[in-house]
């Protein structure tokens, strides 16, 4: 505790300044009372006082020796000098010895007080009694008892009266220190926490206002149904609006809202607030320019201890970015690249809502096959370039013609499909309204399209199948329908229109003939495992495609998309694909005891892959041969994720635990949801060679090629290139995220005996 805090410290400085203000008035009274007293021959008196002032200096200039003992000599002081000047003067001097109890009560406390006015009286009533002083009272009798107790009598009351109130009055002091020292202590306290809280209230509202994230805080009003003025927004909010606060502080929450803000979601926020919940929303917003921008927002609402809704704290962060980056990848899954019209995917999900409808007696529709003819003269000529306009002329064509509920789809290339749908409830009528629609396609595509000051025609192949509400229809075999009758028209002279009927069936025979000569094609020794080498930037082997080829007995080569198809559309593809497998494992053991051992990547279809014992059979082929897992990549299509995608993946999982690794086939032909790739245990994805082809002369292919390197990049996939035939693409891939390569450019697919003889030659292959 501080001396100043103390009731003594005050007792030592009022003796202190007494002690100066005695010494410097003794000193000054002291000389003429001697002289006085020298004249009149008081001598004891002139004594008294030089011993008295010496007395005084000494305790004055002695400030080592205790404080109680130099205030009990100060009081002898001034007894004696009371005593002194009683014997000497008379009555009058009675005044030092009043204030003997005075000085004991301020400077000693209570009892020394009582003390010294006990020892005064005693010394009046002795000094009178025995009349060493004459003491006297008016009115009274001259003798020394009666004045002598009535002096020391009121000497004694006074005393009593002076020193009490000053006691009492020291006590209250002492009092209202320690009340003062509690009170200046626990404010002391109090600030101490104050500070801290404050340091800490300074630190968040610094964090708050330095964090990247716009934080918005409003005032909620008392009045059923009024707006929250805004009271506090960060620099974020600052930098991302561009609004100053001075601009929105005691606006409303709507300060941001534009005319494309979503009504519904601002009225689900709303209600949210109106019921104190929190709430999380993603909303457009627009800056104080009118730029729009994408805001997720978190708001909180915030209550007193009473319990009353008093604040609304809004933290959002800027997603523009991520909307655009979802609704990229959203168009990368179901759009095509080059038109902006739906891919395969999406066509084939609407076809499939169609059929169901059908199905459930909403009436007929019709699907619509749409082949240009000749396109390939266009890019033969003009380039892909030309060629990609065109296309895009052709779509926005096609869209114009359309009603709301139907829908076009690009498959690739210059093939289109539209999907009609409701063209009535009989069959007559469909087939009117559906040729009325593909009349005007015709005319649409045959009136040509401009292009940088050129124009170009293009007649239309167009195959139409009727949706009948009839069992066992799906959306492939109308797919596949209309697919025939496009080709029908195309046989029958192009720039035509070709319903699918029944006399078509003699093309069903021929691909059941082409069937059956595949199934015996194994048996026969007709099919083989072709090897086609995948290289680095640098040239460098990095793996291979085992590739089958079907020669006939009469030399006669049937291509891979001839065959293949017919092979999933029968079944056949289960028994070619364990073949297949099981070569692939041979092929792997030939190279390795050649020492050039080598990943090999095999082509698993999706009906192979569904097999309930497909796991157990890959396990046993890899048991006969002897062929490391590790070393097998297997292939699979973007369709094989069309159906039971939980299965599919926990099976992917199966063999990938066993060491098997994966790859998506032909990538980006719009079978698959892009979200799942993270779901799935992938080592590669292979670039569809569509895109390839037209990259890096087309921006949009070479945009679409580097969107799926950087995308694959990102997830930590393998990627290889498929298709790769000229330099010039070459030296985009490397370019461009350097991917595996396998084309023409480095080789065709050959036998493995021939890989095996230029490998030992060290040719080129």
């Amino acid at each position: 505790m501080l001396a100043y805090k103390d009731i003594s410290h005050w007792r030592r400085q009022i003796f202190s300044r007494l002690l100066t203000i005695v010494v410097v008035l003794g000193t000054i009274l002291a000389v003429p009372s001697m002289a006085l007293s020298f004249k009149e021959g008081l001598y004891p008196l002139i004594f008294a006082d030089f011993v008295a002032l010496v007395w005084i200096v000494a305790i004055w200039r002695l400030q080592r020796i205790p404080y109680t003992i130099r205030v009990l000599n100060f009081l002898a002081v001034m007894y004696l000098i009371g005593i002194a000047l009683m014997l000497s003067v008379g009555p009058v001097s009675l005044i030092f010895l009043l204030a003997l109890p005075v000085m004991a009560s301020v400077l000693l406390g209570t009892i020394p007080a009582v003390l010294a006015i006990a020892l005064g009286s005693a010394t009046i009533l002795v000094l009178g009694v025995g009349g060493y002083a004459k003491l006297y009272v008016t009115g009274l009798p001259d003798h020394e008892l009666v004045p002598s107790l009535m002096v020391t009598f009121n000497f004694f009351c006074v005393g009593i009266l002076i020193t009490i109130p000053c006691d009492a009055l020291l006590r209250r002091l002492s009092t209202s220190i320690d009340n003062l020292h509690q009170i200046a202590a626990s404010l002391e306290r109090r600030t101490d926490d104050l500070q801290k809280v404050n340091a800490e209230l300074r630190l968040h509202a610094t964090a708050v206002a330095r964090l990247n994230d716009m934080v918005l805080i409003a005032q909620v009003a008392a009045a059923p149904g009024a707006g929250q003025p805004i009271i506090f927004v960060n620099y974020a909010f600052v930098r991302r609006t561009g609004y100053a606060r001075d601009e929105v502080l005691g606006h409303g929450l709507r300060v941001l809202h534009g005319r494309d803000t979503d009504p519904a979601e601002v009225a689900r926020i709303t209600a949210a607030i109106q019921r104190v919940e929190p709430a999380t929303t993603e909303i457009l917003n627009y800056t104080r320019s009118g730029e729009p921008f994408w805001a997720e927002m978190e708001l909180v609402p915030f209550a007193d201890e009473g319990g009353v809704h008093t604040h609304l704290v809004m933290v959002g962060r800027d997603i523009t970015e991520r909307k655009k980056s979802a609704s990229a990848i959203h168009r990368l899954a179901f759009y095509d690249v080059l038109t902006g019209l739906p891919n395969r995917r999406l066509l084939m999900d609407r076809l499939e809502e169609m059929v169901a409808q059908a199905h459930a007696g909403s009436g007929f529709s019709a699907v619509m096959f749409v082949d240009l003819d000749h396109f390939k003269f266009i890019n033969d000529a003009r380039g892909h370039a030309t060629g990609d306009a065109v296309l895009r002329a052709a779509a926005e064509g096609l869209e114009q013609l359309v009603r709301e509920d139907d829908t076009i789809a690009r498959l690739g290339g210059d093939e289109f499909v539209v999907l009609l749908a409701s063209l009535g409830h009989d069959t007559d009528s469909a087939m009117r309204a559906a040729l009325r629609v593909a009349e005007k396609v015709r005319n649409v595509l045959g009136h040509g399209f401009r292009v940088e000051g050129h124009t170009y025609t293009s007649s239309a192949s167009i195959g139409v199948s009727l949706l009948l509400p009839k069992p066992g229809q799906t959306a492939q075999d109308l797919l596949r329908e209309a697919d025939t009758a496009m080709y029908r028209a195309k046989a029958e002279g192009r720039n035509n229109v070709v319903f699918f009927e029944a006399r078509m069936q003699a093309d069903v025979e021929r691909r059941l003939t082409l069937e059956r000569d595949l199934g015996m094609a194994l048996a026969n020794g007709e099919l083989a495992m072709h090897i086609q080498v995948q290289v680095d930037i640098a040239g460098q082997r990095t793996g291979a495609e085992m590739l089958m080829r079907w020669k006939r007995a009469d030399g006669s080569m049937v291509p891979p998309d001839v065959f293949i198809p017919v092979a999933e559309a029968s079944g056949l593809i289960i028994p070619l694909g364990q073949w297949a497998l099981r070569q692939a494992c041979l092929a792997w053991m030939a190279l390795a005891r050649t020492g050039n051992a080598m990943p090999l990547s095999v082509n698993v279809s999706p009906s192979q892959f569904r097999q309930p014992d497909f796991v157990e059979r890959v396990r046993e082929v890899l048991h006969e041969t002897g062929a490391p897992a590790a070393q097998l990549i297997f292939e699979v299509t973007e369709g094989l994720l069309i159906e039971d995608l939980d299965k599919t993946i926990a099976r992917m999982h199966e063999l990938a635990a066993m060491g098997i690794r994966f790859s998506i086939d032909d990538f980006g032909t719009g079978y698959s949801n892009l979200g799942y790739l993270r779901r799935m245990p992938l080592y590669e994805l292979k670039i569809d060679q569509s895109f390839i082809r037209d990259t890096p002369a087309d921006s949009n292919s070479a945009a679409l090629v580097q969107s799926i390197l950087a995308m694959a990049g990102h997830l930590g996939l393998r990627v290889v290139a498929e298709g790769v035939e000229t330099v010039e693409q070459a030296e985009f891939l490397a370019a461009h995220g350097s991917p595996q390569m396998q084309g023409y450019l480095f080789g065709q697919p050959i036998p493995l005996p021939r890989l095996l003889e230029a490998l030992e030659d060290c040719r080129v292959v």
